[in-house]
């Protein structure tokens, strides 16, 4: 019988996320249903979950994590500030798991390992206590940036009066104005875009450590368990995409396709026009396209091998002689798209996506192949 580890509760943390949990799953529907919605709270509650995660993805995550561009200070402060709004801890702590998790992804010092088991990556981590605690000495940079180490000194009060404070108060006043219930009013405002915005974004973050790493596409690589999702990256601002984020992590875009839901890769390079963001990173195509063809290559050969497995005189087995011919065609674009990246030579779009649409065109014949052949 499985027994709690009471020894290592982390007893604030748990009773925090336990309990605004449990407050929008109860109070929330009362409130709806006793006083209903009005569109000020709405507008609030769009407001703050949209500030909230944006500082979260764009700053915690692209901007402190990962390095992947540089702001000017009204960004940095935005994103410092409603990063806090998140009750994520501050973004010392955030950046420093963060980067451990990417370093050591499925392996035992990964803080949100998912070969622990789904509950832990989501949330077991933070409800119970590493063992040991890992120490942050991957964040040196960080300790150097005066508005990073001074919104980690202060990270509960700013989250306390920016994110739970001011809606209430504006809650109150607005009510106050149209001639209603203050106090109801300060009551809508700590429970919609106060707890219920906190305990959403909260749960979209943790979905992206314990989901993205269970269900979804692995076009890039399969050397570890992160996954692409649309719709993850629909309900993260596009932190969904995370396969690809797995494999190049510097990236400021997490969507790389242009039509991939990636809010956060449009909002840094909005900011980039508008002279507040720059030296955005980017993966050159070539690079990406060279990972998309050596997973489906990989995944061509393991086809095959599991094809030449039947009979010798097996309709499989002489269907595998037809898959031989579409593998040694696709190892010989990876190996030509290998020795053009190695050689830093210029390719042009035209041939990039000449050669994507060969990877694809081959990908969906050797499936039409592996199923006649299991027909």
């Amino acid at each position: 019988m499985y027994r709690i580890p009471f020894d290592r509760v982390n007893w604030t943390t748990s009773s925090f996320l336990i309990g605004t949990a449990l407050i929008a799953l109860v109070g929330v529907p009362i409130y709806l249903f006793k006083v209903g919605l009005d569109w000020f709270q709405f507008a609030m509650f769009f407001f703050y979950v949209t500030a909230t995660m944006m500082s979260i993805t764009v700053g915690y995550h692209r901007l402190f994590s990962h390095l992947s561009f540089k702001a000017k200070l009204p960004v940095r402060l935005f994103t410092l500030i409603f990063g806090a709004c998140a009750f994520e801890n501050s973004c010392l702590n955030w950046a420093s798991d963060h980067r451990r998790h990417h370093k050591h992804v499925d392996h035992d010092e990964d803080p949100y390992d998912i070969s622990k088991g789904f509950f832990w990556a989501h949330i077991g981590w933070l409800l119970f206590k590493l063992n040991p605690e890992p120490p942050m000495d991957n964040v040196a940079d960080l300790r150097k940036d005066k508005w990073v180490m001074l919104q980690h000194d202060y990270v509960h009060w700013i989250g306390l009066v920016v994110g739970i404070v001011i809606p209430t108060a504006l809650g109150y006043a607005w009510n106050a104005s149209q001639g209603l219930d203050p106090w109801m009013g300060a009551l809508g405002g700590f429970l919609i875009p106060g707890i219920a915005r906190i305990v959403v974004a909260q749960h979209c973050t943790f979905f992206i450590n314990s989901l993205c790493h269970t269900v979804g596409r692995q076009p890039y690589s399969t050397t570890h368990s992160a996954r692409d999702s649309a719709i993850m990256a629909f309900l993260t601002f596009g932190e969904g995409y995370h396969n690809y984020h797995h494999e190049f992590q510097h990236d400021y875009r997490n969507g790389v396709k242009p039509w991939q839901w990636d809010p956060s890769k449009w909002t840094i390079w909005t900011l980039s026009k508008l002279g507040l963001v720059d030296g955005l990173r980017r993966v050159p195509d070539g690079r990406i396209l060279l990972a998309e063809m050596g997973e489906a290559r990989r995944k061509a050969q393991k086809h095959l091998a599991e094809m030449r497995e039947h009979p010798h005189h097996s309709p499989a087995h002489r269907a595998a002689d037809a898959m031989h011919e579409l593998v040694e065609k696709l190892s010989a674009n990876y190996h030509e798209l290998e020795k053009s990246v190695a050689d830093r030579v210029q390719l042009s779009r035209e041939v990039l996506n000449a050669w994507q649409d060969e990877t694809r065109s081959l990908m969906r014949e050797l499936r039409r192949t592996k199923a006649s052949a299991s027909a």
